[in-house]
């Protein structure tokens, strides 16, 4: 069963976040807090929605989507970028993958989103092929950026002085 979560998923939430980390090889990374999660989530204005995938006998949380609307201007559109995509190891093959990315598919075409766009690691094979399977297309000309740290501070610092660039909360 896929199912919207709740605030009381947060905890949950939370946990496969960092084994999500954990499999990427990156746990040290995974930092969120359980309040960050339920504001991002469930706050005033929530920056990001999630979905469950449970087990139907259970009712076990045997995985999560975490995804947030984005904007095309090539496209004049709405888009959808899926952040994480997690099914614990025991629940792999068992389809919930398969229905979390269903699902967003069907809130893309409800909202009229055009673009459904996530990354994956280039090591990570099995997922790749499972993403191949699916359809998708890997847009191999275009490189991920990432400025963080001390490099975002020092542009930051960098800046014009300008009116407030706080984004609508």
């Amino acid at each position: 069963m896929i199912r919207a979560a709740t605030v009381y998923d947060i905890a949950e939430i939370r946990a496969m976040i960092r084994e999500l980390a954990a499999y990427e090889r990156a746990v040290e990374q995974a930092r969120a807090t359980e309040e960050q999660l339920r504001e991002a989530l469930f706050g005033e204005h929530p920056a990001a929605f999630a979905l469950i995938a449970e087990d139907d006998e259970t009712g076990e949380a045997v995985g999560f989507a975490l995804w947030f609307p984005r904007f095309s201007t090539w496209t004049g559109t709405r888009g959808m970028h899926l952040e994480d995509l997690y099914v614990r190891p025991h629940a792999r093959g068992g389809g919930y993958g398969k229905a979390l990315l269903a699902t967003l598919a069907a809130v893309c075409r409800q909202n009229g989103y055009e673009r459904f766009e996530w990354w994956v690691l280039a090591w990570n094979e099995p997922t790749i092929d499972f993403y191949k399977s699916l359809g998708v297309d890997f847009l191999d000309e275009w490189r991920v950026c990432r400025l963080s740290g001390e490099p975002l501070r020092e542009l930051a610092a960098q800046a014009p002085p300008s009116l407030d660039q706080t984004p609508a909360r």
